[in-house]
């Protein structure tokens, strides 16, 4: 962790207030955030619970990479990724991304582009669950 960016993966609550904390600054004049939630359909199927596994020492790596990117590629000052682990019921969040910058369009950039490429990049694995079996999305741990 840089003392830019603030990267978290874990089985606690995310805490929003504490990714906006982290990113606020008085030199930044907007703040974006992405915050995920656990809805209750997927292709028209009730969806019960969902359950992210993590390959932790590579997916702390690569969403500090993340990060950095943003970092480097955008006018931002400050980027938080936090990322849970573990079964999350219907609402809970298992992502946080948030950005803070001089001007609105560099955070809003940076936040699309930090949630895009974690989707595309980091070993999270997620499972939905219904009520007649479960599926993993994307790839399989």
């Amino acid at each position: 962790m840089s003392r830019n960016s603030s990267i978290q993966i874990t089985s606690e609550k995310l805490n929003l207030q504490d990714c906006y904390d982290f990113v606020q600054d008085a030199s930044c004049g907007g703040i974006a955030l992405f915050v995920g939630t656990v809805r209750n359909k997927t292709k028209e199927k009730e969806v019960i619970l969902l359950d992210f596994s993590t390959y932790k020492p590579m997916a702390i790596k690569e969403i500090q990479k993340i990060a950095d990117a943003a970092l480097e590629k955008y006018d931002i000052l400050k980027i938080a990724i936090h990322h849970a682990e573990g079964e999350l019921a219907i609402g809970r969040i298992p992502v946080i991304i948030a950005v803070s910058s001089p001007h609105r369009k560099a955070a809003f950039e940076a936040c699309e582009y930090a949630i895009d490429t974690l989707k595309d990049t980091v070993p999270i694995w997620k499972k939905e669950h219904f009520i007649d079996g479960e599926v993993w999305v994307n790839s399989t741990p």
